[in-house]
């Protein structure tokens, strides 16, 4: 019999498997190599990478809230899962046809590939977060939501150790500890780099086993004959309610703006040290465990304040960090930072990065664990996979408005620095909206999760 502290433990290894695929794929590891390496240069890298996130979020923007409600009508989540973890595994893996200097059409399969690894994550995650408030009271959520961020990060700061120390190698050819890629990779080829792809599938595959093992995924009490009807008709049902929900639909409109430009930032944070400080991928990557490190401490000690306070504090603060982050490192490059000048060799600018870094590490994450428990007190309990496909196309509905400012702005003035300034007025604007948000959610929601 699976007790409820091993429920527990299989929910938080999701968050532990599918952590890689935003460290190793989305941020540290191959989105600078394809901007540095496989696209003809950093600049049309940095673009054709934004158009690529632009395109599968408006697709996951569509699609996820249509597909919660399909599960809470028909109750077969396991089969879903096992969906999208298959494309998770499929599109990660397919990234070691990432050759250096590709061809267009290789450069063109490599994106797609991506962007359908990228829409199994993000399935993967509507589906089993709509599982959290079957894990505890409404107090417990934010510790529960803030350790399984926080060991997400562990996660993906282990598989980020794992890939400098043994397989991702720099421009002399070896590893951080001066190694060649194990497996008898060829380093020429850039195949220690470029399995990071099949190591991210092949950890995802085993990690996520626990959660299949041990987390309910599946309501016995759903009726599978006309899901696909009934969940459409209650998810058109539940869209025309929302302008009457006022705290709710101002956190979906708050979260749309923040994560957007919270992803903005986790998609070009590496494209930017390697175009502007011209950074190796070796250095990009200790840039990430810094990040990693001090998010999952960050991460667990927001778990800590959610429950204290309650997730909108938490969510304010985080996000008035990475605003700051963000201007200084829009301030910062190789002859300047945070808008000072510095002597030419001068080491400022890559200190004044590994530091952004770890205030990313720390608010990222504590931003998102916070966001997701809000977001259990914002829906209706009996509608949580539907309320978290809604959740989805908040924080993917203009997924394409943060990658394509970063591109049009980086296009229109060739600069990687100044395309930063978009999320900047993204995170803004999404403190602004949630000052109408109610912390304790609708009235009519106000209940403790089964």
């Amino acid at each position: 019999m699976t007790t409820p502290r091993k429920r527990i433990w299989g929910w938080w290894a999701f968050d532990w498997a599918n952590q890689p695929y935003n460290t190793l794929l989305l941020t540290f590891i191959f989105a600078p190599y394809f901007a540095s390496a496989v696209a003809s240069d950093p600049v049309t890298g940095q673009a054709l990478w934004g158009w690529m996130l632009a395109i599968s979020g408006l697709l996951i923007a569509v699609a996820a809230p249509v597909m919660g409600a399909i599960a809470d009508s028909s109750g077969n989540r396991r089969s879903w899962l096992l969906l999208w973890s298959a494309l998770y595994a499929l599109g990660a893996a397919s990234l070691w046809f990432a050759v250096p200097n590709a061809d267009p059409v290789t450069i063109a399969l490599v994106l797609l590939a991506f962007a359908i690894g990228l829409v199994g994550l993000e399935f993967g995650i509507v589906f089993t977060n709509a599982t959290l408030p079957d894990l505890g009271t409404r107090e417990d959520l934010g510790q529960i939501s803030g350790t399984g961020w926080a060991l997400g990060y562990v996660g993906g700061l282990v598989s980020l150790v794992v890939m400098l120390l043994f397989l991702a190698e720099n421009d002399q050819g070896v590893t951080l500890i001066g190694l060649s890629p194990l497996l008898g990779l060829d380093a020429d080829a850039r195949e220690g780099t470029r399995f990071v792809g099949p190591f991210t599938a092949i950890w995802y595959a085993i990690f996520v086993i626990p959660f299949f093992l041990w987390v309910p995924i599946k309501s016995a009490s759903a009726r599978a004959t006309g899901a696909v009807r009934r969940g459409l008709s209650e998810l058109r049902d539940s869209l025309r309610a929302l302008p009457g929900r006022r705290s709710l639909f101002a956190y979906l409109g708050a979260s749309l703006l923040y994560r957007d430009a919270l992803n903005g930032i986790y998609a070009f944070g590496g494209i930017y040290a390697a175009g502007v400080l011209g950074w190796s991928i070796v250095q990009i990557g200790v840039f990430g465990i810094l990040a990693a490190a001090v998010g999952a401490v960050a991460c667990w000690l927001a778990g800590k304040l959610d429950t204290r306070f309650g997730p909108k504090p938490v969510i304010i603060g985080c996000v008035v960090l990475l605003m700051a982050v963000c201007v200084i490192i829009v301030g910062t490059d190789r002859s300047m930072a945070v808008f000072l000048p510095v002597a030419d060799g001068s080491s400022l600018p890559d200190i004044t990065f590994y530091i952004c870094g770890a205030l990313i590490g720390a608010g990222g994450g504590s931003l998102q664990s916070a966001s997701r428990t809000m977001m259990v007190r914002q829906a209706d309990p009996a509608r949580m996979t539907e309320g978290f496909g809604l959740y989805a196309l908040s924080g993917k509905a203009l997924a394409f408005l943060a990658p394509a400012s970063v591109a049009l702005v980086t296009t229109l003035t060739d600069s990687q620095r100044l395309g930063v300034t978009p999320l900047i007025v993204l995170f803004m604007a999404g403190l602004v909206l949630l000052i109408l948000v109610d912390p304790e959610g609708e009235p009519e929601f106000r209940c403790a999760p089964s």
